[in-house]
């Protein structure tokens, strides 16, 4: 039977904020509670009735607190299968049945960040905690866990909801999360003691592990492992979600390329740029941007190369947006952005991409050098009669970068160092430039005298033809094509030019 009624609690808490409401639905719903120390005494103070553990186990509290709960008859009730013969073993050695833990850890990792006391950093190092989220987690069957205080809101509902009956996807659930809570916590007290980094062999589990609200959808769990102290300062707004993640971070490698050029401004959503854009200010950088998909931007992930100044603040908060990003806020410019609490502020400390990429696929893991190739003016190979001016070679160096952070098929159409039009994820390049051109087109933008990049070769000359057609005149490719020439020999009959780059930024 998934369903499972709560009739007896084990509750032993560091941390007693929000705990309140829990312990009285418990009391209401009749459920005996079990407890200790300091988390017994406030459950008294509430007026709800409590057992003891030391009456339980007939031991009391010994070696100063070190041994409370590490005993048959607490570890019995939790770990029995409620079947014949593990109940008669209850039976027997009167045990009691428990059906819900709610444990917490001592805060080591607070412990460590405010003192280099050795003996107090050891003090919390949690034994009996740990041992109960695990012995617990692993019953889910028949216990519900409750591993952290950020999970009283989800115990509380399920209580209510069920009148005290949980059901097993509700117990497996807080079962992964006590799971992911340990291997945290294992994880922090690891660390402290490899402080000099002398086992290598542990070096990729060194990474910080954080329980997101969710994952790519509400129904999917999500964690992010990795520390994002050392790229980012917070500077306000909700937590960072997994989709929020995603996009930060194609936004950040999208901005790395642009890190040293003139104030910048980019607005991704789900993970591709629908405004780019290169100006003389960061204001001005900001409108152009605005001006490539304003209806694109709603809700989504913005960056800047600049520092933002107050009148560039008061600019986009005239838009909803999920996050923005920047090296930089003015005293003002922050005072401004901050009214609006919902929407995350970050101060990028670095605009760092790590030199390799890993994706979870099938039963493992592929993992690649990232692609961190930038082309310059000295890459860029001339294949037409007709040569790109200085202003459409600086267009077309703009315009490969943006192709390089879209999802292929990509076509990214630029026109003084703005992005004006792009075409992404279409399982056809032609697709994707009628995509392009019918965007610029609806926002505006004269494609007259724009220029094209695309992240691969042409395998025919039908998407320099659409362009031409356009009223573009420049174009940027990888080359490879076995039918390269004709590409080539339609531009030259059409006065338009070609650069090639021989390098190829297909984007999965």
């Amino acid at each position: 039977m998934s369903t499972k009624p709560i009739r007896s609690a084990l509750i032993s808490v560091f941390y007693k904020d929000g705990l309140e409401p829990v312990i009285r639905e418990l009391d209401r719903l009749g459920v005996q509670i079990f407890s200790t120390g300091g988390t017994q005494q406030f459950i008294q103070s509430l007026g709800v009735s409590v057992q003891t553990v030391e009456d339980l186990t007939t031991y009391p509290s010994i070696l100063g607190g070190r041994v409370k709960t590490l005993h048959p008859k607490v570890f019995g009730g939790i770990l029995a299968r409620r079947e014949d013969e593990h109940l008669a073993q209850l039976d027997q050695y009167e045990i009691p049945e428990i059906d819900l833990v709610i444990v917490d850890l001592y805060p080591f990792e607070e412990t460590v960040a405010n003192t280099t006391d050795e003996a107090a950093i050891i003090e919390k190092i949690d034994i009996g905690g740990i041992s109960l989220i695990r012995a617990a987690a692993k019953n889910f069957n028949d216990v519900v866990i409750v591993p952290s205080r950020e999970d009283y809101p989800f115990l509380l509902e399920l209580l209510k909801a069920g009148e005290g009956k949980t059901e097993l996807e509700d117990r497996k659930k807080l079962a992964r999360r006590a799971f992911l809570i340990s291997s945290h916590y294992d994880t922090a007290i690891y660390n402290y003691f490899n402080k000099a980094g002398d086992d290598q062999v542990f070096k990729h589990s060194e990474l910080n592990a954080s329980g997101l609200r969710y994952g790519e959808n509400p129904h999917q769990n999500g964690v992010f492992y990795g520390n994002l102290g050392d790229m980012f300062e917070k500077l306000g707004g909700k937590e960072l979600s997994y989709n929020n993640l995603v996009d930060v971070d194609a936004a950040v490698s999208l901005m790395r390329e642009f890190a040293a050029a003139d104030p910048t401004f980019a607005i991704l959503k789900h993970t591709n740029s629908c405004g780019v854009a290169t100006r003389q200010t960061v204001l001005e950088a900001w409108k152009a941007a605005l001006a490539g998909d304003n209806i694109s931007a709603f809700g989504g992930i913005l960056i800047a190369n600049r520092t933002i100044d107050l009148d560039t603040a008061s600019a986009i908060d005239e838009i909803f947006y999920e996050v923005l990003i920047a090296p930089g806020y003015t005293t003002e410019a922050l005072e401004k952005l901050l009214k609006k609490k919902n929407r995350i502020i970050l101060q990028i400390k670095d605009f760092i991409v790590q030199g390799r990429s890993f994706k979870s696929l099938l039963n493992g893991v592929i993992e690649q050098d990232a692609d961190l190739r930038i082309e310059s003016a000295a890459d860029c190979k001339t294949v037409t009669k007709v040569a790109p001016t200085p202003e459409q070679l600086e267009d077309l160096l703009f315009a490969n970068i943006c192709a390089k952070h879209l999802k292929s098929n990509t076509i990214a159409l630029v026109k003084n160092r703005q992005l004006v039009g792009m075409g992404c994820g279409q399982t056809s390049r032609v697709d994707s430039l009628k995509q392009a051109i019918i965007k610029a087109e609806h926002f505006g933008f004269d494609l007259t005298g724009a220029v094209m990049a695309s992240d691969a070769f042409f395998p025919f000359p039908d998407c320099v033809e659409i362009a031409d057609q356009a009223g573009i005149k420049a174009v940027i490719q990888p080359g490879g094509s076995i039918k390269d020439q004709d590409s080539i020999d339609y531009c030259d009959g059409h006065g338009m030019a070609m650069v090639v780059t021989g390098v190829r930024h297909f984007k999965h």
